[in-house]
């Protein structure tokens, strides 16, 4: 069971749960997180609001997609992805060539309630946050349903939603 080497790749809305879910893969796995918003941070020196408010947010797609570019050919890894990286069909290209693309999904009200606390997401500094949420998600939704595996995260802890993404990896290996 697990016998895969393809990475498996979180995408998903901020809030949905990517980073606790990567780490809960990672640790059952044996295997490296990346995590790209942190590899970008990293690359740069700046945090991504910091990017976002110096350079805007075509810089730090770009930014993105090198990072993308970067882990999407390695191996074995456990890749947690910034919400947005789906919007660009050269990521999900690259890493779908080696991977399992997991979305993550949450309700607009979960995804609100679990940002809220941190002024860390530059795309939601804004008046009305869960309008900002819900405008957002009906844009990126067929986006985000371009997936190999979708998992509802509201009701389900990380080791529960780590535990369905492994069983439905292994349905669609045919293991199961």
């Amino acid at each position: 069971m697990h016998g895969f080497k393809k990475n498996i790749v979180l995408t998903g809305f901020m809030g949905t749960g990517k980073t606790a879910v990567g780490q809960e893969l990672a640790r059952r796995l044996g295997r490296r997180l990346v995590e790209l918003d942190e590899e970008i941070e990293k690359a740069e020196g700046l945090t991504i609001n910091e990017i976002f408010s110096r350079f805007g947010e075509p810089y730090f797609r770009d930014r993105e997609t090198d990072m993308v570019k970067r882990f999407s050919g390695q191996d074995n890894l456990v890749i947690s992805t910034g919400g947005g990286v789906v919007l660009r069909d050269e990521n999900m290209t690259a890493l779908r060539k080696n991977g399992i693309i997991v979305c993550l999904k949450a309700a607009p009200e979960t995804i609100h309630k679990r940002t809220s606390t941190s002024d860390e997401r530059p795309l939601l500094n804004v008046d009305d946050p869960l309008k900002k949420i819900r405008d957002l998600l009906a844009y990126r939704r067929p986006f985000y349903e371009n997936a190999d595996i979708v998992v509802e995260t509201d009701a389900l802890s990380p080791a529960e939603i780590a535990e369905e993404i492994l069983r439905r990896i292994d349905e669609l290996k045919g293991d199961g």
